[in-house]
């Protein structure tokens, strides 16, 4: 069973800081509680993942859902509609949707037991349940899909606080933020949850997706996660985001949209192509979320490919470190270099690739292969990166065109036929000499 937890900064970084003797006690140990952690989830992350991939029918028996989180929890929308400083339409709309999901969820609770149940009113998102074995309404895209979330216009947006507690039974935590709430005192909540918008609002306006899983699914984070944890993750299973503070070299996890837009991408993963998080397949899974964590950043700071600086996580070095970024997509194995957790190790080039079975065969090690491919097709292109090539990645991801088990040159292949779909020819061209490039090439 492989390992698998979606998170920024990568295991090998932290086992950098574990082991180096330049660093105190202190900083060592929240390095290996960061890492024991990791170790802690990856069995069940993994299992999700390997059953994302798997038909229908198999999914459904494991209870493995892609929409699993589309009802907020009750007491979230209950808390939305009686605060005091939430705006008025946002409260209305949180009680028009628990009478709602009150009643599709009866509804749909009563036809898995085979009972007779009224035709609800179309409004309430057009369940049509009938009898367990017959055919729901529109309310499924699968076999697997659980009701969607009926009546709601958009997603909920919410921040808790986790009070520092490494128990994930615990999360999400005491709520901190809610949709149509202003900020509050904690900076860092008002980071995340502002942050998470404008990385939906990218995904919306430039590939019309709506929120994680094309139907506005609402959004859970969790912030101060842990003590001094160094690390920010999307968790799959409980469907959230969760952020630690950071230690003595490595934070400000929520105020860094590259690393929501990374973390979140994860989940869009999810909801596209599942790619197994392992070997080339999940080093790939790792570059899609780069790939989106970067071009929202560029967005944000209305930066064309030519004139960014390609970097991933450039806020969450702290003041000290030797470095400039967690990665760099522009110029792999740049990012940092210092004695207390040692020089980035990215290969930028195919030459360099040789199997390992650490980090899941290299996951986050060998992402910045076709980061570094992404950045030349991006500059080669153009203008922003999202008009061209971030046009050619999405439509490769969302088209059904990518295997959980593809490789470097399966993913590359596929990115040069959607381009000369897309953009024709020279386009086409272009994709394949960036991949070229960093020695992704067909074999004669």
């Amino acid at each position: 069973m492989q390992s698998h937890i979606c998170s920024i900064v990568p295991p090998y970084l932290l086992r950098g800081i574990a082991e180096s003797q330049s660093n105190d006690d202190k900083a060592r140990q929240g390095a290996r509680n960061c890492l024991a952690h990791r170790e802690r989830v990856t069995t069940k992350r993994a299992e999700r993942f390997r059953l994302l991939s798997q038909p229908p029918a198999t999914r459904a028996a494991a209870n493995i859902h892609r929409g699993h989180r589309n009802i907020v929890p009750e007491v979230l929308l209950q808390h939305i509609a009686d605060s005091g400083d939430v705006d008025d339409n946002t409260k209305a709309r949180a009680r028009g949707d628990i009478e709602r999901t009150r009643r599709v969820t009866s509804a749909y609770q009563k036809s898995l037991k085979g009972e007779n149940v009224d035709q609800p009113d179309p409004k309430d998102g057009g369940v049509t349940a009938t009898k367990a074995g017959g055919k729901t309404g529109d309310d499924n895209t699968g076999d697997d899909a659980p009701p969607k979330d009926p009546g709601s216009s958009g997603f909920y947006r919410a921040v808790y606080d986790a009070k520092h507690s490494e128990d994930e039974s615990t999360l999400p935590g005491d709520v901190l933020r809610v949709e149509g709430q202003a900020a509050v005192k904690d900076e860092t909540a008002n980071a995340a949850f502002d942050n998470v918008g404008r990385v939906l609002e990218f995904y919306l306006e430039q590939f019309k997706w709506k929120s994680i899983d094309n139907k506005n699914q609402h959004v859970i984070s969790s912030v101060h996660f842990g003590q001094a944890y160094g690390n920010a993750f999307w968790d799959p299973e409980i469907a959230q985001m969760v952020f630690g503070d950071g230690d003595d070299f490595i934070g400000n996890f929520a105020t860094c949209i590259d690393v929501i837009g990374h973390e979140l991408t994860h989940a869009v993963t999810e909801h596209t192509s599942p790619l197994n998080y392992d070997a080339q397949p999940g080093a790939l899974n790792e570059h899609v979320s780069d790939v989106f964590g970067i071009m929202i950043k560029q967005k944000y700071e209305d930066e064309t490919a030519d004139k960014a600086d390609w970097l991933i996580g450039e806020g969450c070095l702290l003041p000290g470190v030797k470095g400039v970024a967690l990665r760099s997509m522009k110029a792999p194995g740049t990012a940092y270099d210092d004695p207390r957790f040692g020089k980035d190790p990215q290969p930028a080039n195919m030459s360099d690739y040789k199997p390992t079975t650490d980090d899941n065969g290299g996951v986050h090690l060998y992402s910045g292969i076709p980061n570094k491919a992404f950045y030349l097709a991006s500059v080669a292109f153009g203008g922003y990166s999202w008009e061209k090539a971030g046009q050619i990645w999405w439509k490769t991801m969302s088209a059904g065109r990518v295997p959980a088990s593809c490789t470097f040159v399966q993913f590359a292949d596929a990115t040069v036929d959607t381009a000369e779909e897309l953009f024709g020819a020279d386009a086409a061209k272009t994709v394949r000499d960036a991949w070229n490039q960093v020695g992704v090439t067909r074999k004669n």
